[in-house]
């Protein structure tokens, strides 16, 4: 395949030359490529750079609400569970603002959300290899050269581009994180301003406008759901609540939290899940929605606290709860209202709700990777549902033409189950595929991560005993 020119223009000073390119160049710069990005700073060895066209670091920034938390432990930083001596542990962070002894007195497992977004940043403004206001707009594979090619577009800081830039890799990974999902009959409302039909991702820029509507409709049960009706609740009067929370699931249900649930986030899992059929890897995960979209027991409880103090002086509050419904269609009533049609999944009845906003806490879906891949897709091998493959060191299945590597970061539910999104997993992934980047291992990773055994031994012909191995599996005694 040809090199296609960059276009004309003012060029950035951060490009590279194809006689000395990068190991690797990261597109986007999340919590998963900022724990690649930690991870690979000591390794001297290797040239990095990551990319992402926002001006800085933030993560879900409409949903920092006050007082939500993490739902994973703060040892579930971007380093900690593979290097707990790294320089940017949360740990260190809490050190260098002088903050240790009051989380050691404050004793919290999970810590606020806002913190971990802080920390975040403070990590992202000391590595040298980040390049905020960067614009990916186009990769290709230059086969003379044996590298890819990244073409940018270096933007102001009021996201105008300011001049053009190419740089040459060895080496991919994609971080591009996900995007908001609004279901299809709601889609035209959200694109409409006049009454507020919004994503959860925004519901911060919109509260005050939202807190001012007279009827307000949360959509989905899962822990973004809960925490907005929850802030919503606390803030109208009691008896004056006008909301109504709606989920198609068939209860208000909490997360799947006792220890050996957890043990579905551990590699161990992980490698069990990618060693699937493709045909069982499906009809797992959807069943597996309560391993990480259910609520938070501690959300569930304060939920439950706020509107039984609203009982106290008698009456009930004005708040309806109703799990086992979806949207059927949507529209709007005037200027200033949303009709709903709703239907019953269990009862098989259907009804309709007017209200004045609807808040979509309908969760997120991978970002497609087809555009900005559009250059490799006769490369990519894909499987019976024309998705990615992808290997067990997270790599995209490349045709052979193609002798660099491409990893993805969260991008593989499909092939490396419900552990994919989760932040408990990321300094594993980057830790792996830093190792399979090196062919060595900077970072040694333990065989065994759970005590529960996932699968059975495979036959074996005139052998006899097991002995266990990785963890996760059973091999003939030798």
């Amino acid at each position: 395949m040809s090199s296609t020119p960059h276009p004309e223009g003012p060029l950035a000073t951060d490009t590279t030359s194809p006689d000395d390119p990068l190991d690797l160049a990261g597109i986007g710069v999340g919590p998963f490529n900022l724990s690649l990005a930690a991870l690979a700073h000591p390794l001297t060895q290797l040239r990095t750079a990551f990319y992402d066209q926002r001006p800085a670091f933030h993560w879900h920034p409409g949903l920092l609400i006050d007082g939500a938390t993490l739902q994973v432990p703060f040892l579930a930083d971007l380093v900690t569970l593979v290097d707990p001596a790294s320089p940017w542990t949360f740990l260190n962070y809490l050190k260098t603002r002088e903050r240790l002894f009051p989380f050691y007195f404050a004793e919290r497992f999970h810590i606020h959300r806002a913190e971990y977004d802080a920390y975040c940043r403070w990590v992202s403004e000391k590595l040298p290899t980040l390049h905020f206001g960067h614009q990916i707009d186009a990769i290709r594979w230059n086969p003379e050269r044996e590298l890819f090619e990244v073409d940018f577009t270096q933007l102001d800081t009021d996201g105008e581009a300011e001049a053009l830039g190419r740089t040459y890799a060895r080496n991919l990974v994609l971080g591009i994180g996900t995007t908001p999902h609004i279901p299809v009959p709601l889609r035209p409302l959200a694109d409409a301003p006049a009454v507020p039909v919004i994503h959860s991702a925004d519901y911060l820029d919109h509260r005050e406008r939202l807190l001012a509507a007279d009827h307000v409709t949360v959509i989905g049960a899962g822990q973004s759901g809960a925490e907005i009706f929850l802030d919503q609740l606390r803030a109208r009067p009691a008896g004056r609540e006008r909301l109504h929370w709606l989920a198609r699931t068939p209860a208000f249900a909490p997360m799947e939290y006792s220890k050996l649930g957890l043990e579905h986030f551990t590699p161990d899992y992980t490698r069990y899940f990618h060693a699937l059929p493709e045909r069982v890897r499906d009809d797992l995960v959807p069943g597996q929605w309560q391993l990480h979209k259910g609520i938070d027991h501690t959300t569930l409880a304060a939920l439950h606290d706020e509107l039984y103090r609203r009982t106290l002086d008698g009456g009930w509050p004005d708040a309806t709860l109703t799990p086992g419904v979806f949207v059927r269609t949507a529209g709007r009533v005037g200027t200033t209202k949303v009709e709903l049609h709703l239907d019953h999944i269990q009862q098989g009845t259907r009804s309709r709700l007017t209200t004045d906003a609807v808040i979509l806490a309908t969760g997120y879906r991978e970002r497609r990777m087809d555009t900005l891949l559009a250059a490799l897709d006769p490369y990519v091998r894909r499987d019976s549902g024309a998705r990615p493959r992808v290997d067990a060191h997270h790599r995209l299945v490349l045709d052979p033409a193609i002798t660099g590597s491409v990893y993805v970061q969260n991008a593989e539910t499909h092939t490396h189950g419900v552990g994919a999104p989760d932040l408990g997993l990321a300094a594993w992934r980057s830790a792996t595929i830093l190792n399979s980047l090196t062919g060595d291992t900077p970072y040694p990773l333990p065989t065994r991560t759970a005590f529960t055994t996932f699968g059975l031994p495979q036959p074996t012909t005139g052998r006899t005993g097991m002995v266990p191995r990785q963890g996760s599996t059973l091999v003939p005694r030798r």
